[in-house]
């Protein structure tokens, strides 16, 4: 029994690793400590963002392509992530947090039975050796964030370390790109679980309480003119 069991237990952000053909997850990465802070960066992905439409202004692209856009916007996530054995008193850790950062940094690793598949292949005399394809990763931040992503950085500063020099503490500065169903080929999972993301965002967003023109010094006609109150 917990000590107060009135207390909710938070719920932990993490990475899930899911065989793309079945959709079964092949190993769930529970993060200790939720992030304090998220960075996000949102591209639209604009049809007319290249060249001069002439005109003598400063505008790019065709003018007919101004409101268009080619596809979904481009997100990239930050955060940091810590790891720290000290604080897990009660579960032995005789390699410190070396099982950690090795399931996180397998991720962007290719396994030994992949690398040396490629190199029988290549001793075969295989012309074209077609690049490891990794499992698909999502990102799960609550119930109404789940993505999939690709790993684009993870950058490691180990802190602390026991009398065997294991890494017992460890920030981690992780970097993420969410793939879009214009990154995945169709009918892949990963493509479907982007739409489900897709449209979490139009729920959310149509919940939202819209304002009015008035709250903007502005009226209806003021709009559809396009001139102010003088």
């Amino acid at each position: 029994m917990t000590r107060y069991p009135d207390i909710p237990r938070p719920v932990r952000s993490g990475l899930v690793v899911v065989d793309p053909d079945t959709g079964t997850p092949q190993r769930v990465i529970v993060l200790q400590f939720n992030p304090d802070t998220l960075e996000r960066s949102i591209a639209p992905q604009s049809a007319g963002d290249s060249g001069d439409a002439g005109g003598g202004g400063a505008g790019s692209g065709d003018r007919n392509e101004a409101l268009r856009l080619k596809g979904p916007a481009q997100e990239t996530w930050k955060f940091t992530a810590e790891i720290d054995a000290t604080d897990q008193l009660d579960v032995a850790a005789p390699d410190g947090i070396h099982p950690q950062l090795a399931t996180l940094e397998m991720l962007v690793q290719p396994t030994t039975a992949q690398l040396r598949a490629a190199s029988r292949l290549t001793k075969k005399g295989a012309i074209e050796i077609s690049p490891i394809e990794m499992p698909l990763t999502l990102f799960t931040w609550g119930s109404k964030r789940v993505m999939p992503v690709r790993l684009t950085e993870l950058s490691v500063n180990e802190s602390a370390f026991d009398v065997n020099l294991n890494p017992i503490r460890a920030s981690l500065s992780v970097g993420m790109k969410i793939l879009t169903v214009s990154d995945l080929p169709a009918g892949h999972r990963g493509a479907d679980l982007y739409l489900a993301h897709l449209a979490q965002k139009e729920r959310l967003a149509a919940a939202a309480r819209g304002g009015g023109l008035g709250s903007l010094g502005l009226g209806g006609a003021d709009l559809l003119t396009g001139t102010g109150r003088g």
